[in-house]
């Protein structure tokens, strides 16, 4: 039963990214007064619906996406057009522009609210841990930290003559710091000067590549299952930072990916996207969130990638146009998008091989 439950779960928070991402495109769509004929959450043969507001609205049998099907626009038939006014491709470019960007910032704009609300209701540890003040919990046995005399307790005010808030900032400045540390401590109300060297380690960075790290030997203080509140600023920065961040660290990924640096195992399917979200939702409802703004960062940053068939890609035919005042051949936008649905289908491949590999199925 429980497993049913998550599983529901995973696919509400998914259904509702996606029905946010189509919701950015349907309202800046009916703003610029283009019928949107139909409004679907998943792709294939419609399961169900009703007609509203000159929409239809429905559910598709395949569960990984979702679409507004405006007039004079159809992604399954590139070359179609309307010069009624109330078509999409009677807009100019740069308000079709407007349309297809309103469904990836819908998604970025959807994970900086949850963030802010995680923040303002009770960050989980895993959300919010960086954000911890920068108070010693734990000083390594032998560290540069215990020999300079550093004490569970002390709170790190400046480093290198930086300001430190919260603990992912003291990191971020010992890296920037030379081989010598100094650094200030409030302890018992008093401010302490401490001067150290640091220590190099091997360490994985976010993309799970080998690094060299220096640190100094400290944790912070936290507890599991622990919270972390903010105040309004504090919540505004970290969902802004926690925003920004996941956006490009998407970003970076997909380079490095182009470039050779991290594999392709590394792609996943539909399958790991729902195991995670039940993983996630198996352990509450804050957890759920915190996973849902990963994922609807995911949605909004991969879509503005200019992969034909993509938001992305539609935005960059659009600018041709508004640069060079004439829409691309018809037979060019065909081949293009055509050859946009083949990568995204290969994409699609390459994940789900993946699944299979990662959940018991293919074998080297």
């Amino acid at each position: 039963m429980n497993l049913v439950i998550y599983l529901l779960s995973a696919f509400l928070a998914l259904s509702f990214l996606v029905f946010f991402h189509e919701l950015g495109h349907y309202i800046s769509a009916k703003f610029f007064g283009v019928t949107v004929e139909r409004f679907s959450i998943g792709f294939g043969k419609v399961l169900g619906g009703r007609r509203c507001c000159g929409t239809e609205w429905v559910f598709s049998a395949i569960p990984l996406g979702g679409y507004v099907r405006m007039k004079g626009q159809d992604d399954s038939d590139p070359t179609l057009t309307s010069d009624d006014l109330d078509s999409y491709s009677s807009k100019k470019p740069w308000q079709r522009i407007v349309i297809l960007l309103a469904g990836p910032l819908a998604n970025i704009i959807l994970a900086f609210f949850i963030y802010l609300s995680l923040a303002i209701g009770g960050a989980p540890l895993i959300a919010a841990q960086k954000y911890l003040p920068p108070v010693v919990g734990k000083v390594q046995s032998q560290s540069p930290a215990e020999k300079a005399g550093l004490r569970s307790g002390d709170r790190i005010s400046e480093i290198c003559g930086r300001d430190i808030e919260y603990w992912f900032q003291i990191s971020k400045a010992i890296q920037d710091c030379g081989s010598e540390v100094k650094m200030t401590v409030i302890r018992d109300g008093e401010r302490l000067p401490i001067d150290l060297s640091t220590m190099a380690i091997d360490a994985k960075d976010e993309f799970g590549q080998s690094v060299r790290k220096k640190v100094i030997g400290i944790s912070p203080e936290a507890k599991r299952g622990e919270k972390v509140y903010f105040s309004l600023p504090d919540a505004l920065y970290y969902a802004w930072n926690e925003t920004v961040e996941g956006s490009l660290l998407i970003v970076k990924s997909v380079f490095k990916m182009g470039t050779g640096e991290i594999g392709t195992e590394n792609v996943g399917g539909p399958i790991t996207i729902f195991d995670i979200l039940m993983k996630f939702a198996e352990r509450g409802l804050p957890y759920l969130l915190f996973i849902s703004a990963l994922i609807s960062i995911n949605l909004g940053v991969l879509n503005l990638f200019p992969i034909p068939a993509l938001d992305g890609g539609h935005i960059v035919f659009n600018l041709y146009e508004a640069i060079s005042g004439r829409a691309p051949s018809e037979t060019v936008y065909y081949r293009i998008t055509v050859a946009g649905w083949a990568i995204l289908g290969g994409l699609l491949f390459l994940g789900l091989y993946n699944d299979i590999s990662r959940y018991g199925g293919i074998h080297g």
